[in-house]
This record gives structure tokens, sequence and C-alpha cells, in this order.
């Protein structure tokens, strides 16, 4: 499996990698969506936030070549042994970067951004910029597909300030500013611990930087099983590129 390095600060994730799996080990259900799209599309795909694998090594079992982008070597790491273990080391190409500006020359037809990664972005001019670094990397008519949520205010009062056991000896807590629009996410377990920001925005204006990116909003989807969006709190877009 090949690997290309660019120089990225330091990632939040990289003090929790080996908790990684364990924490999302009840996160199953985008899977299956994120594989068959890409089998729609036939590889390379483009992953950004690819993590430890957790889409990226299915993906690459069903037949689909894919560049994996993130900015925390502890991740990559687990990434890389998890693909060798599958047997696919060789579908996948692993690079650290950021995924605002991922460091791709390829062009493709599809760059997913799954599991929330994009809401790591905290301000607007950094979202579009990361939506337009993404256009770039697509031939005409290219999708790029993502999932992010808008917390209905019920579950932020359920979670607001405490540590909740998530999996058996894991623990997360999440400090919300619903008037920043704002999550401080905490995590903590027996091998590591870490703090993250993350930043949320409406539908409406996620498709008007999608707009302003050069995309046309294809679908958005309110789970992954291909259900409407109904003003819930899940997102998932499917956007493709516009040619100028």
């Amino acid at each position: 499996m090949g690997s290309t390095e660019a120089r990225v600060a330091s990632s939040p994730y990289d003090p929790i990698a080996e908790l990684y799996d364990p924490w999302s080990l009840s996160v199953t259900e985008d899977i299956p969506f994120y594989v068959a799209e890409a089998r729609k599309a036939g590889g390379p795909v483009v992953e950004l936030g690819v993590g430890t694998g957790r889409i990226a090594v299915p993906t690459a079992v069903a037949g689909v070549s894919v560049i994996g982008i993130d900015s925390s070597e502890g991740m990559l790491a687990i990434c890389r042994r998890r693909a060798e273990a599958a047997g696919v080391g060789e579908m996948l190409e692993l690079r650290s970067g950021d995924i605002g500006d991922p460091p791709v020359d390829e062009r493709v037809s599809l760059v997913t951004c799954p599991f929330r990664s994009y809401l790591h972005l905290l301000d607007a001019p950094s979202r579009l910029r990361a939506l337009r670094n993404a256009r770039d990397l697509l031939v005409p008519g290219g999708r790029l597909i993502f999932d992010v949520f808008s917390p209905r205010q019920d579950d932020v009062e359920e979670t607001h300030g405490r540590w909740i056991e998530r999996e058996p000896a894991i623990f997360e807590r999440a400090d919300w500013d619903s008037d920043a629009r704002t999550l401080t996410l905490s995590v903590r377990g027996p091998s590591g611990e870490s703090t993250m920001q993350l930043a949320w925005i409406s539908v409406r204006e996620w498709k008007a930087a999608l707009t302003e990116a050069g995309f046309t909003v294809d679908r958005v989807y309110g789970w992954f099983d291909y259900r409407p969006y109904r003003r819930g709190e899940d997102m998932v877009f499917v956007a493709r590129r516009v040619e100028d």
C-alpha cells in the first residue's frame, strides 16, 4: 500500500487512535450506503477523513480502490493495519493531510466525507474552501457525498455537560453552545483521551455553500436508507459538480 505524506498539524484524534474503533463500534449504518455509492462510481474514490478505515476497508473489500486522507497519523497507522489484515492493502492509498485541502492530484468521479467529518470545519470560509477543493478533485459530473447533523433540542438537553458511557469503559461528554452552534466533544477511555470542537449549520446553509462552491445538490437524505430529508437531525448530501 502506497503512502504520500504532507505536513499537517497534530490531530485531536491522535491521542484516541487506539480508542476510536471500540468507541465507534456500534456505528455501522453508514457503511453499506457509502460502499454502495463507491461501487456505483467505480474507483478510485477519494475519502476525506478516512480515519481507521471503518468505511474505506469495506469499500476496498468490495473491489473499489480508495485514496484516503486524514490528519491523524495514529488513525492512518491503524487503517494500514486493518487494510493489510483484510488483504486489501494495495487497494488503499493513504495520505496525511487536511480534509479542507487534500493532497490529491488525481481526478475522480466520487469524493466522500463520511461520519460528519466536515463538522470539524468551524466557520463559513473554511467550509467554502473545503467544498471548492473537493470540487476540484472531481471529473465533470462527479459527485461529492457527505453526512452532517444539526442537533435536536432534546438531544442537546439530554446530553449537555454529562459524561455518558457510550461503550464499555469509554465515556463521551458533549458541551453544546446553541448560540454559537458549536459542540465541544470530549472522549476518554483506557487507552487515551481527547477533546475536539465541531460546528453545525442548517440544511439551507449547506445548500447555499455547495451552490457557491460550484455544486448542484442532487439529493438530501435523512438517513442512510435513502429516506428523504424531513427536517431531522441527520443530513446526507449528494452534490454534483457544475461546470463553469
